[in-house]
């Protein structure tokens, strides 16, 4: 054996240091994590098994979920805010996100004046209480007091007026538009980002074949933003199925008219909750927000599982 083999043998493995702060610094978040999320949605769901019966708290298996989706009253509720909820994402999802997309493709333009100023008008919005937002529209909607008759009598268009917040064919539209107009500032902060870490050299390569302008953002940038319009997408689904502050806002808790708002949101907090005479049910209540907690793991699972893996993932 020679004199470096004796070296090698003669040193002592290297021991890693333990790294006992890094759990130190995560246990607060995660105990405050659990009592705010963990805990009350296993709660949640240990209670839609639930019911009172003979004046006492018995497990009656899917018994809730039976009455939910089979009894005439339970069903045609909640059917009807499910249905809801899907066009008040089908909207966000062909509106919302298309608009920022485009307004971040237009503010990604070198050569553009006041960048600074349009991207913080068009972000505004997202931060104002929806509260504010949803007074601010009932006033502007409104057909006795609101500006939008006058405004729309400026340019020649008052006959198309309607009182859209009033109507049960148009009030979930106008709601989901007021929707889109306070969050827009999301969807386009999220790809401006996006757009402004594309590398220079892919830019001057594309330059340099001779593609430039819309033809540039088509098919170099669009495709390389694809990961951060999938997250956008994600993130919608999930803010649009547990949607419920502007609609209770500008339609009340029962989302009229004739309950044409009503979504899983709503439903949820007259079903919990009460509402006037009606009297809340707290096992009815945790079944809805469980049923609305398995749309949203199916939507994200189906994402996560399906929709990521096809997105071409762009390396650099």
């Amino acid at each position: 054996m020679n004199e470096a083999e004796n070296a090698a043998i003669d040193v002592a493995p290297i021991k890693r240091l333990a790294r006992w702060h890094i759990l130190v610094f995560l246990l607060p978040a995660f105990l405050v994590y659990t009592a705010v999320m963990i805990l009350p949605l296993i709660e949640t769901l240990r209670l839609s098994f639930y019911n009172i019966v003979d004046g006492q708290p018995a497990f009656v298996g899917f018994a809730n979920y039976k009455v939910l989706l089979g009894d005439a009253r339970w069903a045609h509720d909640f059917w009807n805010a499910l249905k809801n909820n899907v066009i008040f994402f089908i909207i966000h999802m062909c509106v919302q996100n298309p608009i920022g997309v485009a307004l971040a493709a237009m503010l990604s333009i070198p050569k553009l004046r006041f960048v600074t100023f349009y991207r913080t008008a068009i972000f505004l919005p997202t931060l104002l209480s929806f509260v504010i937002v949803g007074f601010i529209w009932k006033l502007i909607l409104s057909p006795i007091w609101g500006v939008a008759p006058w405004m729309m009598d400026l340019v020649g268009m008052k006959s198309l007026f309607a009182p859209w917040l009033g109507r049960p064919g148009s009030a979930l539209i106008a709601v989901s538009l007021i929707s889109v107009w306070q969050y827009v500032g999301i969807p386009m902060m999220l790809i401006y980002a996006a757009l402004l870490n594309i590398p220079e050299e892919v830019i001057e390569a594309a330059e340099c074949d001779g593609i430039t302008g819309w033809s540039q953002f088509w098919k170099i940038k669009l495709p390389l933003v694809l990961p951060a319009i999938g997250i956008i997408s994600i993130l919608t689904f999930v803010g649009n199925f547990n949607a419920f502050d502007l609609v209770y806002t500008v339609q009340g808790a029962l989302a009229g008219p004739d309950m044409s708002t009503d979504i899983l949101g709503t439903l949820l907090y007259r079903t919990f909750f009460g509402f006037q005479l009606q009297l809340g049910d707290r096992s009815m209540g945790a079944t809805v927000a469980t049923v609305m907690f398995l749309i949203i793991l199916a939507g994200v699972s189906l994402y996560l599982f399906v929709i990521q893996r096809r997105i071409r993932r762009y390396q650099f």
